[in-house]
């Protein structure tokens, strides 16, 4: 039996197809996992994909759970100047608190991720004592017969958010209505939203505070709000101070739009040398 991890995430790495006809491994349980792996902490994975996946390849020195499934969940990404329009060819098998391994459900730091429904509104409370963040944007979508992506409201939301201790979601993810955000931000007992170069907004116990996002020459967005998420979870169990953590987390997901998918997810050090620096966007 693998020992307990410092932090978990759940949820399905995915297939992301690229324009060229290739694919990458995506998916906020892989951009999160790397990003807790680089901190400095133990990191575990409970997800479900297709053995063509090579998620041990992408996410190499760190515990993995993977459910078997017939296909990965695989995405397409079609852009149109800046609106982009995202297709789903195939979804892996749900996760259940059942599929855990045996010692995970003590977990000091645990993130659900869903990214196509796979997880059930009862996943808080599988665990002992962690410290759950969620990430909503799986509870967010739904797609037609042609596997077109839609919006939908986050029905999970009322059961889920008072079961869970951060939430952690970006602007986008609710078209920027800033009611939307007020609404669950007001259920959460930590809410942060990603704003891009806007920085990051903490609400917490009724009140709200922007911290600016630090400098980047942005390359790559994908991923950046996991990174963003996972970074934000290991300080605030470390500090137990949501701005400090808001802080760091900024200047990681700042180093995670610098280049192409994962490859510019930063170490701790790096992360704590740009903080010295305190370069941020007016």
């Amino acid at each position: 039996m693998v020992a307990c991890p410092d932090f978990l995430a759940i949820g399905h790495v995915t297939r992301d197809l690229l324009p060229n006809g290739g694919s990458t491994v995506g998916g906020t349980a892989t951009y999160a996992s790397l990003t807790a792996r680089a901190l400095g902490v133990s990191v575990g994975v409970l997800t479900s994909a297709s053995p063509d996946l090579d998620v041990a390849g992408a996410l190499p020195g760190i515990h993995l759970h993977i459910l078997p499934a017939s296909q990965a969940t695989t995405f397409e990404n079609i852009y149109d100047g800046t609106a982009r329009k995202q297709i789903v060819h195939g979804v892996a098998s749900a996760l259940l608190p059942a599929d855990l391994p045996p010692g995970w459900e003590a977990a000091p730091v645990v993130l659900l991720a869903p990214i196509a429904r796979e997880l059930g509104a009862g996943w808080p409370g599988a665990f002992h004592c962690a410290l759950i963040g969620v990430t909503p944007q799986g509870w967010m979508r739904r797609w037609d017969a042609d596997g077109l992506v839609h919006a939908r409201p986050w029905e999970e939301a009322a059961e889920i958010l008072p079961a869970v201790d951060v939430l952690c979601f970006s602007e986008d993810d609710v078209a920027r209505d800033e009611q939307i955000i007020r609404q669950y931000s007001d259920a959460a007992r930590i809410a942060v939203v990603t704003r891009g170069r806007g920085g990051a907004t903490v609400f917490r116990n009724g009140t709200r505070r922007d911290l600016p996002a630090f400098r980047a020459q942005e390359v790559d967005p994908t991923g950046a709000g996991d990174v963003f998420a996972a970074a934000f979870l290991v300080r605030l169990r470390e500090t137990g101070d949501p701005y400090l953590a808001a802080r760091f987390a900024n200047c990681a997901a700042a180093f995670a739009i610098e280049g192409p998918g994962t490859s510019t997810i930063p170490s701790r050090r790096q992360v704590e040398e740009r903080l010295l620096r305190n370069e941020l966007y007016d």
